[in-house]
């Protein structure tokens, strides 16, 4: 008996070592782990092709999929900017019912176009890591972090009750391969010299985030007695709003004293009327942080542009409502709000007639600028003319290039100033 126990004993620890083995070999690992592998890859490639053919047929339930392209960091270029991918920028009818306006008066602008590639940017600090990078799909320079602390505008934002803030963003891998998500926070801080800590930092906050699936949410709150009760936070579970890895959007904020709305790309997703009912709050700080993505084109811009008043009654509207990218002339979507309104004021008036001036800053060539500056303020009309009914017999065009500036092109909130459109009264 006791012999036969012994085989059994032996038979099993045999049985034991080879499994051992071969879940210890590395060449089986190796194996699997590539098997692996190459099923995610397929399978990868597979769900682009079905949702590429299920987005074709299904033109009537909105996706923030749309009108997106794929980007890779390309952290060698030194100078110059990347040809804009403009075939698939989103048309203008794309946001036909985008009612975002941008705010009249630029406060902040953020291009990164005064830091080199490779540099930390000179006008924020951070407790972490971040640099300046290009791309070989969207033009301009890019901030890029990756990180689960925090990048935060340096100095303190001079914000009144009603202004607007606005950024392109796209959503990079982490330190490993998933999408790691990022948070926005604008916040009233506490400290104006250093890093306000917590899950909820500063006196006040609002922030918008994409997790890791690409889900968004967001979250409000006041860190007062008063405000103890008043937080509101959220899920979009709609996956039609999930954000894709190394895609562009662009968000557009409107903070209108105790109202915020939040826009991507063409779809409102947060319209919370009371989200700051207690007066103290003051936002003067925004926030990246907790994820990867890269970001650029921030703009916060003040109060609501009295376009009817300014055009028929002042007869002359500066606008910084309508977008161009880097030294191109195509009108970009989210333009459109602005330009629906400027078409409504038009359409009201029907005797008037309209010159619409270009204006550049004093980046690059004079000459140049000039050319540039005259393009856009035609492709203006053109939209005007093609996407609103409006006649072109009532439209005429120039451009000043970097001839007429309202500030010195000294940084890149006042070349921002000096980037317009005007429309002036015939």
């Amino acid at each position: 008996m006791k012999i036969k126990y012994a085989v059994i004993s032996l038979l099993l620890i045999m049985s034991t070592l080879q499994v051992s083995a071969q879940i210890l070999n590395p060449k089986k690992i190796l194996e699997r782990k590539l098997a692996n592998k190459t099923n995610q890859v397929i399978d990868k490639k597979t769900d682009q092709v079905v949702d590429s053919v299920f987005n074709s047929k299904s033109s009537t339930k909105p996706t923030s999929k749309k009108d997106t392209v794929p980007v890779v960091a390309n952290e060698q270029q030194q100078d110059g900017v990347a040809t804009p991918d403009v075939a698939n920028q989103p048309s203008l009818q794309t946001y036909s019912k985008f009612d975002f306006t941008p705010g009249e008066k630029v406060i902040f602008f953020e291009d990164f176009s005064q830091d080199n590639v490779g540099d930390f940017p000179a006008l924020w600090n951070t407790n972490s890591s971040a640099e300046v990078v290009t791309t070989n799909l969207f033009p301009g320079r890019w901030m890029k972090f990756s990180t689960r602390e925090a990048i935060w505008t340096d100095a303190l934002l001079t914000l009144p009750d009603n202004y607007t803030i606005e950024f392109d963003v796209i959503p990079v891998k982490g330190v490993e391969d998933p999408m790691a998500g990022y948070t926005v926070r604008l916040i009233q801080s506490i400290n104006a010299k250093a890093y306000d800590y917590g899950a909820v930092p500063g006196k006040a906050g609002f922030a918008f985030s994409c997790d890791y699936s690409g889900r968004p949410g967001y979250r409000t709150y006041i860190n007062d007695p008063e405000g103890e009760l008043l937080g509101i936070s959220a899920f979009i579970d709609d996956h039609d709003f999930y954000q894709i890895l190394d895609q562009r959007y662009h968000i557009s904020i409107w903070m209108q004293k105790a109202r915020v709305r939040l826009y991507v790309n063409e779809y409102k997703l947060i319209d919370l009327p009371k989200a700051f009912p207690v007066s103290n709050v003051k936002m003067d700080r925004l926030r990246f942080e907790e994820g990867a993505a890269m970001v650029s084109n921030i703009r916060i811009a003040a109060g609501s542009p009295d376009m009817r008043n300014k055009l028929i009654t002042e007869g002359k509207l500066v606008s910084y409502g309508i977008y161009f990218d880097v030294n191109s002339d195509k009108v970009k979507a989210e333009s459109y709000g602005t330009l629906k309104l400027i078409a409504d004021v038009l359409k009201d008036n029907a005797g008037v007639k309209i010159n619409i001036v270009g204006h550049t800053d004093a980046d690059g060539n004079d000459a140049s600028n000039l050319n540039l500056s005259k393009r856009r303020a035609a492709s203006v009309k053109t939209e005007l003319v093609s996407g609103f009914g409006i006649a072109a017999t009532r439209i005429a065009t120039d451009g000043k290039g970097e001839s007429q500036p309202l500030a010195p092109n000294d940084n890149n909130t006042n070349k921002a100033l000096n980037r317009r459109v005007e429309f002036i009264k015939l």
